[in-house]
């Protein structure tokens, strides 16, 4: 795996910016983003691909969400930073890697320009099926899978991740809980209210 960045301007509309009224009827564009509050949050990281037509196209509004810079770049980028680094260093073969967000459970739902529906959490899961047998004993909890969920309003509740009232003020709210993967279905399920499983064979 590689770390550097692809250029974040990519989005693989035309350099012209005219854009066929269907595109923007089903689908997030430039535009929605044009002085919100909110940046271009991916779900697939660049980060974590080798080839660069791999991280450039991840560059695309349908694999972002309206994601605050604190977490983004933030709370949420160390995370990513992190699985990265922990596939690259222990695991063997493939690694499959899930992201997602939720939706807010109750009370208004936040949108972008009336369009893009803003998620009240991130999450996130790998499975790893071959790793290296000698695992150091630190890293052994998160093989052959783990999970992650992240908090994208400082305002939301604390029963899916509590706030860490001593974090620095520039990410205070946008707290990313770590956890095991069953820990992850069961929030899904309970935020989706259907059963959820998110990997089958090795990874379950």
């Amino acid at each position: 795996m590689a770390f550097s960045r692809a250029n974040p301007e990519i989005l693989c509309f035309p350099e012209d910016g005219k854009i066929d009224q269907n595109v923007i009827e089903s689908q997030a564009v430039p535009r929605d983003y044009t002085n919100s509050t909110y940046t271009r949050g991916h779900l697939n990281p660049s980060s974590h691909h080798h080839d660069m037509g791999d991280r450039n196209a991840t560059f695309t509004l349908t694999n972002i969400v309206p994601q605050k810079a604190a977490s983004n770049a933030g709370t949420w980028a160390r995370l990513e930073k992190e699985v990265g680094a922990r596939l690259q260093g222990f695991c063997l073969g493939p690694a499959y890697v899930i992201t997602g967000a939720l939706p807010y459970a109750s009370g208004p739902q936040p949108w972008i320009n009336n369009r893009v529906a803003v998620p009240e959490y991130l999450w996130s899961a790998y499975c790893c099926p071959a790793y290296n047998a000698s695992l150091p004993k630190w890293a052994r909890p998160f093989f052959p899978t783990y999970a992650a969920v992240g908090r994208n309003d400082p305002q939301s509740g604390p029963e899916i991740v509590p706030v860490n009232s001593k974090a620095k003020a520039m990410v205070r709210g946008y707290d990313v809980k770590r956890m095991p993967l069953a820990d992850l279905e069961d929030v899904l399920e309970q935020r989706l209210a259907m059963p959820v499983t998110l990997f089958q064979g090795q990874c379950v």
